[in-house]
This record gives structure tokens, C-alpha cells and sequence, in this order.
């Protein structure tokens, strides 16, 4: 049955205005208005020959039945190459009030059998679903009643002919209510199945949309969740009713969550706000933990008041607010570098011209030592502040080269065993000299019986000239350096302390970026790269060990170094040890606070 008549649904369907085949309710209206008319229309077509040959030429009273008959599929036909609905209903409602009324007054007036036709045009015009409509044909049928009343009254009308006409249009009266009918059974149909499928629809949104949609009372209180919330909260919907999802506020962003809900309702606008919410701990597979989110509230219909409801979308934004993070702290990092750039420029400026300003001068004597008249002791001095500032001149270069190599991660180091207490001992030996200039008192303490370490003894050496160098360089005339070896608990421990001017809290915790140099309580600034310590941190982290720093102002530093045994088994920092192991830095120690152990080992 359904295949015979899905040839007719197709041709109904073609005959919708294509204004009207967009919209599914205003598609069902239209096929709801044709059909019945169509029907009309076809069986007016196909009793005229059938009552032409029963009854031979129609006179005028039965073309007037046949015509009234095929009004409606004129009307038909207006709306399906127009589009205007409300114009067809009218346009019907007026041909069938004037075709009855003409009809009546030729078969008996208001005592005719057409005048029972009025009844139908108000119930065609109530089923449509148009109010203007409805009443409009109302106000048509009381015309059309009145019309026939008077024409009654004055004795205009014929007199009543029922006979096979009668029964004719009888008939006909009862196949176009069974049309009207039908017709609106199949838009009530169409109207279900399309409210069924906006539903469905709206169901499937609600259940795959990652978005949580939410409508919010007096004070918040949430009325409504879609089932989104179970993903996003860890909770079902129902849990987040009243002041469940308030609960799940972060506690700092509750003031921000209510005032964005109370503006929206309060002022009838839209509100954003980005707030903290605590997935459940059953929740996988973040459970427990907060996350960033995003909601977008508005007033219901856009009106403003203190009893409105409020809609909200609220979705996650955990990875955007991620990537915002990584930007600032590629935008800090970008600033860290651009100021490490301009401390490399201001230090580098003062240690290369120092240098190359001697070299050159002295060097501009002794090309004009007739001139000047120079003896060989002058000549011998100049040469060695030539030698010296060439030599410190070429420390500086190596200590920046050895820097750029760690940090490109292409410093290589060559392992070997040796007794750490002799590199201890001999640097402490050449740098003796350098603290009795200063005023500086130099104590060493390194055990006799120290075993082997697998270590690069270059590189030893290098963090043993750096830390003693700069104890000395900090240190008043009169101070006291201290310089510990030993083992403890299975690691080479190395200790350099002084009594100088320490380091400030502020500066002690970037201590060991490149070219930073710390300031003194006098703001005394010293010479020097601001590499030594950087170098020191990334020797230790290529060899695996550890750096720790205390200090104080006015009572001085302590650094510990402590290697492994044998580094060649002990895992190293990827990029050489630049900032990849731990640095302990403290400021309440008193510095010369040394271990029992080394002091018993000393």
C-alpha cells in the first residue's frame, strides 16, 4: 500500500512552492493544504461524465455544483505557483463561501442543501492553524448566512430541488469533510514525526556535544544540565542540580562564576568568565584535578530581571589555557635571553677592552722605545702586562666559548681516574699567591688516604679555579677562605668557603645564569664575565652531580660540589647539566656550618 501511494507523496510534494521546501512545518502545511483540495478536484473531474451520462446535459444549478466543486482546485493550484499560504486560505475561503452562496440561492435559498456547505468553510480555515484566517472566514459564512436569510425572506431565492442534485452535492459535501479530515490527520502526522525529529535531533546535540549547556534560577541555582557535564565534571547532570556545579568551583573563582550569572540576568546581556572547576575523583582520566573552563551566559529571550533565568555554555578550555602558559613562558624566556644578551654586551664590553686596551698601549711603547727612551727593565714590564693581558683576555674568550658549547650541548668530557686531593691541592697552590695579594687567608683541608674518582681532571680543575677565584675576588682584606675535599656517602664532596660580602636573597636565586653578576651590600661591582658560577653548574651537571649555594649577607658564601665516584656510570644532564639538576640555594645556614664529616676527614 505504501509503495502505491508514494507516487502520489512525490507528485503532492512537487507542487510545494520551493519557498516552502526549506522548512519542514511550513512544507507539511502546504502538502496538507493541496491534497484534500486535489482530491475535490479529481472527483469533480470524474463524476461529470457519470452524470452526463445518467442524466444527460447538466443544466445550470448542476454546473454551478461542478463548478463550486473545482474551485478548490484553482486554489490549489494559486498556492502551489505562489508560495502565500495565508492568501490561498483566504482566496479559498471566499471562492467556497461565494460558490455555496450562488449554489443556495438557485436550489432553496438558506433552506437549501448548500447552505449546509457554510459549516465547512470556518472548520477548513480552524484547521489550517491561522487564526486571521479563521476569522475571516468566520465574518465570510455570517455574510454569506445573511445573504441567503434576505434572499429567503424577499422571496429571491428558487425553490428547494433536491433530487439527484441534491444527493450530488450531498456526496460531494461529505467526500471534502473526509478530505479536510484526512488532510488534517496528515499535518497533525507530519507535525508529531517532525516534533519527534527536531527532538532526536536536539538529543543527539545534547549527547555528543563536548559543550555543557546549563539553565541557572534565582541565585544560580542550576536547573537543568545536558549530559555533556558527565565529561567535563566527572558528574552526571543530576549531581550538578542546584548548587552541585557551585560546589565545583574553584573557591577563588566562585565570586566570578556568580556575579557573571547574576549580570546576565540582572542587565539582559551576555556575559563570558573563565573560571576553575574539580572533576570528581572517580573521573578519568584527570580525576580530582582542576580545570580551566569557559561559560558564555545570556537571559532567557533576552529579558532582564531579578527572577530571569539564565542559559549557559560552558566548555573546556584547559588546553588553550595550557597553550597560553607555554606563550608566556616562551615570551618570559624570549625576555630572559634578550637581558642575558644585554649583560653579555655591557660585561663583555668592559672585560675585552680592558685587556686589549693594555695590549695595545703597552704594545704602542715598546714599537717607540727609542722615542720613549725605555730601559730593559720598563720593556720587561710592559711585556709581562702584555702577557698578562693576553692571558686574561684569553680566559675570557674560553670561558664564553666552554659556555656556548654547553649550552649547544656539544661540550664533550674525557673521563679518567685520578685522586681529586692533588688537582685540589695544586689549584689552591697557584691560587695562594693571588689570596696573600689580597690579604686573604687560604685554608685547605683535603684527606691523605682520598681514593680515586673517574672524572675529566680538566674540568675539575676549571670549577676549582672558578669557586676559590671568586671566594678570593668577594672576599675584604683579612678574610678567610676555606677550601674541604672528602667523600660522603658515596660521592666526592668538594666545599670552597669564604667570610666576604655573601649574596643577597634577591640574587641568590639566579645565581648561575650566565653574565649575571651579583651585587654587594656596598653595590661594589667586581670584574669578571658573570660565567664563572655557570660554568661551575654545567661541569657538575656533565659529570652528574650536584651544586648547592648558601650564603648570607655580610657573613659570606658556601658552595658544595658533589660528584659522583664514577661518573662514566652515573646518568648526565641532556644539555650539560644547564639548569637539568638540582641547585639547592639557602640563605639561613651560616656558611662556615661545615659537615662534621669533612672536618673529621680534614
Amino acid at each position: 500500500m505504501a509503495s502505491l501511494l508514494a507516487p502520489i507523496r512525490n507528485f503532492i510534494d512537487g507542487l510545494v512552492h520551493h519557498t516552502a521546501q526549506q522548512d519542514a512545518r511550513a512544507a507539511a502545511k502546504h502538502r496538507a493544504f493541496i491534497a484534500p483540495r486535489l482530491f475535490a478536484g479529481a472527483f469533480a473531474f470524474a463524476c461529470l461524465p457519470v452524470y452526463v451520462a445518467l442524466r444527460g446535459a447538466p443544466g445550470s444549478a448542476e454546473l454551478a455544483v461542478f463548478a463550486a466543486m473545482l474551485v478548490p482546485l484553482a486554489v490549489a493550484g494559486f498556492l502551489s505557483h505562489t508560495g502565500r499560504y495565508d492568501s490561498a486560505l483566504l482566496l479559498s475561503s471566499l471562492a467556497l463561501t461565494l460558490m455555496i452562496v450562488l449554489l443556495a440561492l438557485a436550489t432553496g435559498g438558506l433552506f437549501s442543501f448548500a447552505a449546509l456547505w457554510l459549516a465547512f468553510v470556518p472548520l477548513e480555515a480552524a484547521l489550517s492553524g491561522s487564526r486571521r484566517a479563521a476569522t475571516a472566514a468566520c465574518a465570510l459564512v455570517l455574510a454569506g448566512a445573511a445573504v441567503l436569510l434576505a434572499a429567503t425572506l424577499g422571496g429571491l431565492a428558487a425553490s428547494a430541488t433536491p433530487g439527484p442534485l441534491g444527493a450530488l452535492a450531498g456526496l460531494a459535501a461529505m467526500l471534502y469533510a473526509g478530505s479536510l479530515a484526512l488532510g488534517a490527520t496528515a499535518r497533525s502526522r507530519d507535525s508529531e514525526n517532525l516534533h519527534a525529529a527536531d527532538e532526536e535531533r536536539y538529543r543527539l546535540l545534547a549527547r555528543n556535544m563536548t559543550d555543557v549547556i546549563t539553565r541557572h534560577g534565582r541565585n544560580g541555582a542550576v536547573l537543568f544540565a545536558s549530559p555533556a557535564a558527565e565529561s567535563l565534571f566527572g558528574a552526571g547532570p543530576r549531581a550538578l542540580l542546584g548548587h552541585g556545579l557551585f560546589d565545583h568551583v574553584h573557591i577563588a573563582d566562585r565570586p566570578a562564576y556568580l556575579t557573571a550569572l547574576g549580570d546576565a540576568a540582572a542587565h539582559g546581556e551576555p556575559r563570558s568568565v573563565e573560571f576553575r572547576v574539580r572533576r570528581d575523583a572517580d573521573a578519568a582520566p584527570f580525576g580530582g584535578q582542576f580545570v580551566w573552563v569557559e561559560m558564555r551566559c545570556r537571559p532567557v529571550d533576552g529579558v532582564a530581571g531579578e527572577d530571569t533565568e539564565v542559559v549557559a555554555v560552558t566548555r573546556d578550555i584547559s588546553e588553550r589555557k595550557g597553550q597560553e602558559s607555554a606563550l608566556e613562558s616562551a615570551r618570559a624566556e624570549a625576555e630572559r635571553a634578550d637581558a642575558a644578551k644585554s649583560r653579555f654586551l655591557a660585561t663583555m664590553s668592559h672585560e675585552l677592552r680592558t685587556p686589549l686596551n693594555a695590549i695595545i698601549g703597552f704594545s704602542d711603547m715598546l714599537t717607540q722605545e727609542d722615542a720613549m727612551r725605555l730601559d730593559s727593565s720598563k720593556r720587561r714590564e710592559y711585556a709581562h702586562l702584555i702577557n698578562e693581558s693576553g692571558h686574561h683576555l684569553l680566559s675570557v674568550v674560553n670561558d664564553i666559548l666552554d659556555m656556548s658549547k654547553m649550552e649547544s650541548g656539544s661540550f664533550e668530557i674525557t673521563p679518567e681516574p685520578f685522586i681529586p686531593g692533588t688537582v685540589v691541592e695544586s689549584c689552591c697552590d697557584i691560587l695562594a699567591l693571588k689570596a696573600r695579594e689580597h690579604g686573604i687567608e687560604l685554608d685547605i683541608g683535603v684527606p691523605a688516604d682520598m681514593p680515586q674518582i673517574v672524572a675529566d681532571k680538566r674540568s675539575l680543575n676549571q670549577i676549582m679555579f672558578n669557586l676559590v677565584s671568586n671566594a678570593i675576588k668577594f672576599s675584604d682584606r683579612g678574610g678567610r677562605v676555606s677550601v674541604r675535599a672528602g667523600i660522603e656517602a658515596g660521592r666526592f664532596v668538594l666545599t670552597v668557603a669564604d667570610t666576604g660580602i655573601g649574596i643577597g636573597e634577591n640574587d641568590l636565586q639566579r645565581i648561575g645564569e650566565p653574565f649575571f653578576q651579583a651585587r654587594s651590600s656596598y653595590d661594589r661591582r667586581h670584574d669578571g664575565t658573570g660565567l664563572g658560577l655557570s660554568i661551575v653548574k654545567g661541569l657538575v651537571g656533565l659529570h652528574g652531580g650536584e651544586v648547592e649555594i648558601r650564603s648570607r649577607m655580610g657573613e659570606g658564601t658556601r658552595v658544595t660540589i658533589r660528584l659522583p665516584l664514577d661518573c662514566q656510570r652515573h646518568p648526565r644532564s641532556a644539555r650539560g647539566g644547564m639548569a637539568l639538576f638540582p641547585l639547592s640555594v639557602r640563605g639561613a645556614e651560616r656558611p662556615h656550618e661545615t659537615d662534621r664529616k669533612l672536618k673529621k676527614s680534614a
